[in-house]
């Protein structure tokens, strides 16, 4: 049984935001998505109400506050930090990597040209958090 998962999804590119979507839905896959244009938005959308997402999908390139900087917030919560959180992003910096993963990031996705490999490489990241125990406790 497929899980349905709130997702905070923090990204500024319209076009990855139409493209996550995209794959969502081929993928028959019923996440209730809540988007933020960067770390800021995304702190405020996670201070607001109850909200809080089963996972975030943080993109790590953003004006304002960017996904390093929103990492540090959010991992120096006593709440949030506990919120399963993967890096998709076009970033192959071995040193955003080894930084991000320091922080306590879940996974590191790098976003791949094309959309086959996309396709793929989400569908395997929503499988593996579908059985993931820690969502099953939330």
């Amino acid at each position: 049984m497929i899980k349905e998962f709130k997702i905070l999804l923090v990204e500024d590119d319209s076009i990855e935001i139409m493209k996550l979507r995209r794959t969502l839905d081929s993928l028959n896959l019923p996440h209730d998505i809540v988007e933020a244009g960067n770390g800021k938005e995304a702190l405020e959308a996670l201070e607001e109400s109850d909200y809080l997402p089963d996972l975030i999908l943080l993109d790590l390139n953003m004006p304002h506050m960017n996904g390093i900087e929103f990492l540090e917030h959010l991992k120096s919560d006593d709440i949030l930090k506990l919120i399963p959180t993967v890096i998709l992003t076009t970033s192959e910096d071995h040193k955003d990597i080894l930084t991000c993963y320091r922080l306590g990031i879940s996974g590191y996705i790098t976003k791949p040209t094309k959309y086959t490999d996309y396709l793929e490489k989400l569908k395997s990241l929503f499988e593996y958090w579908n059985f993931n125990e820690l969502t099953k406790a939330s």
